[in-house]
């Protein structure tokens, strides 16, 4: 006898770690975007929205928007830290990476000006700190220190309301310095499967 309660056919497989890893890195991404460009204090559903999952989807990767916010800067320093790690890693190619995120993050540029006794911008800025020198040749003419220093001056000038405008400013404050940057690109990220 079949039961009208059952669905015909065989179930679908559950994918649930593998959704939940597309899921959040959909998140995080989407939270980039709809922060640099509402700011911080931008709606949570636009956030959902952006990445198209529902509220609740957010709400268990994310406890509140502190953590959201959080996740998102931790993947910013990550993909720096990932740009370090690469066999050809350069000052330059790193550059390249940070540049990109400060030219896309309103949130990041503020964790690079470090304020106050911010413990985890202090973190991540050690993080971004410590991939800078260790692809810093020996006997450059900056210190890790200059060049967070000069990350730190870039992000000033990137302003500005679209990318392309942020990317040509945060370039000519770049070449102001006498520093060279490679392309701007982000790093790819594996979604665990």
């Amino acid at each position: 006898m079949i039961d009208p309660t059952e669905p015909e056919g065989p179930r679908p497989a559950n994918q649930g770690r593998r959704v939940a890893a597309r899921n959040r890195a959909a998140l995080i991404a989407a939270a980039r975007e709809v922060f640099a460009e509402q700011g911080l204090e931008a709606p949570l559903s636009a956030v959902a929205r952006r990445a198209g999952v529902g509220q609740g989807s957010l709400y268990r990767h994310f406890a509140d928007r502190v953590a959201l916010a959080s996740a998102v800067l931790d993947e910013n320093v990550r993909q720096i830290e990932e740009a370090a790690a690469e066999p050809d890693a350069s000052l330059a190619s790193v550059l390249g990476v940070i540049t990109w995120h400060l030219t896309r993050s309103t949130a990041f540029v503020d964790t690079l000006r470090i304020r106050g006794d911010d413990a985890l911008a202090h973190a991540l800025a050690g993080r971004v700190s410590g991939a800078l020198s260790g692809c810093l040749p020996s006997g450059h003419r900056l210190s890790t220190g200059d060049v967070m220093l000069a990350v730190a001056m870039v992000s000033g000038a990137v302003t500005g309301p679209t990318v392309a405008v942020r990317e040509r400013r945060a370039l000519a404050a770049w070449s102001l310095l006498g520093v060279e940057v490679g392309p701007l690109r982000p790093v790819e990220t594996a979604v665990e499967e």
